[in-house]
């Protein structure tokens, strides 16, 4: 079985009602892959911790083709992909966390460069105080290569992102919902440039509204995804309090910006200094933390890469127009303007050098 169609196996199990990203981890840790979860014995699901009689005759009823297909369908007229634990492209430091995401859908793109991140998140009612903070704390730590991620909300989440857009340099935004979704209704502006200069992430299938409930779950991807989280103004309660928490769980480093004292904005960032975060003053402050981290990590991981295939200009720019989702032929030649004929041993040539798979009805998509 190839890589792409496995991931499909992955998509269909996290569209499995009830199975969410803990239970995921224990069915695999028992059973290896999605596929051998959807072919076990009754009797051997529900022995798994999480898993009755209820949601192991819902495993029962076999691989959603329907729901997987729909899905796709979906991901392709938004121009998305998904990623799982098994592609490259997942960010790597979330896998460390206890519950990281089977699958993430994405529109745009992730880069290993993202990994030298820092999340910059806050207060959805803002002060000018604060929202001058942080678009100056995302435009500095930009200009150091640093890709800021937030969760693309009103107030500070906002600003941090239209900061690093500003200076020409990368963001994140994670969702609550699906990526499918605009949410807030006045930001279908900031998506798109998030998309051009960055990537949309969610856990959430396509279409999924921004529930409640949904906030406090994407909270500990955006602390996952880093190297630190920066809160700018919080009132007592505040979302962004919940991210600092995941942070300090998952290892991560947590700075707080301080306020007046005694301002219903700055009870939480100076809750969060008492207790522990480092008071942030500029962006040396999160400098001189994150980048030693940055610089171990990449020591531990280095090694030699054994080179890939070699592409044409013409191969590279088939590539471009692909993803892991499947896509037809007709779409390829009507967005890269290359002749029919021509495609088709193009599209032959990067199936020799194993860089895509062949579907039924003359689709095609990246090889993982």
């Amino acid at each position: 079985m190839t890589t792409a169609e496995e991931s499909l196996y992955w998509l269909g199990l996290s569209l499995t009602p009830g199975v969410g990203a803990v239970l995921f981890k224990r069915l695999l840790e028992r059973f290896e892959t999605p596929e051998a979860v959807f072919r076990a014995p009754l009797k051997d699901l529900v022995r798994i911790e999480g898993v009755g009689e209820k949601l192991g005759a819902e495993i029962k009823k076999g691989f959603p083709e329907k729901r997987v297909e729909d899905e796709l369908r979906r991901l392709e007229e938004a121009g998305g992909s998904f990623l799982t634990w098994r592609n490259e492209a997942y960010p790597r430091r979330l896998l460390e966390i206890e519950d990281p995401p089977p699958v993430l859908y994405i529109r745009g793109e992730v880069k290993s460069g993202d990994e030298l991140s820092v999340a910059v998140v806050g207060s959805r009612k803002t002060t000018p105080y604060g929202r001058m903070f942080a678009e100056r704390i995302s435009r500095d730590l930009v200009r150091h290569g640093v890709t800021i991620v937030s969760g693309m909300a009103r107030g500070i989440d906002s600003v941090a992102h239209w900061g690093a857009i500003t200076e020409g340099g990368r963001t994140i935004a994670v969702l609550g919902c699906g990526i499918d979704v605009i949410y807030p209704p006045e930001n279908r502006s900031l998506f798109g440039r998030i998309h051009d200069q960055g990537a949309i992430l969610s856990e959430f299938p396509m279409g999924s509204l921004p529930e409640g409930g949904h906030f406090p779950r994407r909270n500990r991807i955006i602390s996952g995804m880093v190297l630190g989280v920066v809160v700018v103004e919080a009132r007592k309660g505040s979302g962004s309090l919940i991210t600092a928490r995941y942070a300090l769980e998952q290892g991560r480093e947590v700075f707080a910006v301080p306020g007046n004292v005694g301002t219903e904005g700055s009870l939480g960032t100076n809750r969060l200094i008492k207790e522990g975060a480092k008071l942030v003053e500029s962006s040396e402050d999160i400098l001189e933390e994150i980048l030693p981290q940055w610089s171990r990590e990449k020591e531990i991981r280095q090694e030699d890469v054994p080179a890939g295939p070699v592409f044409s200009e013409e191969e590279r720019r088939v590539l471009s127009l692909m993803e892991v989702t499947p896509v037809h032929i007709d779409r390829l030649i009507r967005e890269s303007g290359i002749e029919a004929g021509r495609i088709s041993s193009l599209l032959l040539e990067l199936e020799l050098k194993g860089a895509i798979v062949q579907w039924p009805g003359k689709c095609f998509s990246k090889k993982l």
